[in-house]
């Protein structure tokens, strides 16, 4: 008996699916769809959607804003997680230059200030002996520090 009223029901409903469709223009300028249209307008009758019809278009669409048209879904995604790792490694390697070019910069400025700041700068020869800069070698070191920290802090 619940078999006969089950099957009955689903009758009904696929009966409903595939009831006629109508459009309208409602006295609001509106345009309207139903399957029942309201006395004294002037309905268009629509066709019915195809039997078997596969929303193939929504996937096809995605697919193809990614850029990956024709690719399947799961081959789409491979390709955007590749994409997004490369992006990744160009955004580290990025950061790791800027990071040396900030330690180059500082290491320049402070060469710099310290050639600057007047006191006697001593360095040591290939014998390990320590001697002390003269003018002129100062001159010359202070402008090298100069030129460091345009090539490193510009």
């Amino acid at each position: 008996m619940t078999k006969a009223i089950v099957l009955a029901v689903s009758f009904l409903f696929a009966a409903a699916a595939f009831a006629q469709q109508y459009k309208w223009v409602d006295p609001d300028g509106k345009v309207r769809y139903g399957d029942t249209p309201p006395p004294g307008v002037k309905a268009t009758p629509m066709k019915p959607p195809p039997r078997g019809a596969a929303p193939s278009a929504p996937a096809a669409s995605a697919a193809t804003k990614d850029g990956a048209k024709g690719l399947s879904p799961d081959a789409a995604f491979r390709k955007r997680q590749e994409d997004a790792d490369k992006d990744r490694e160009k955004q580290a390697k990025s950061d790791q230059d800027a990071q040396l070019k900030r330690e180059n910069c500082t290491r320049a400025q402070d060469a710099l200030r310290t050639l600057e700041s007047g006191q006697r700068i001593s360095r040591s020869d290939s014998k390990g002996e320590r001697y002390f800069l003269d003018e002129a070698q100062m001159a010359q070191e202070t402008n090298k520090a100069r030129q460091t920290v345009k090539e490193w802090c510009s």
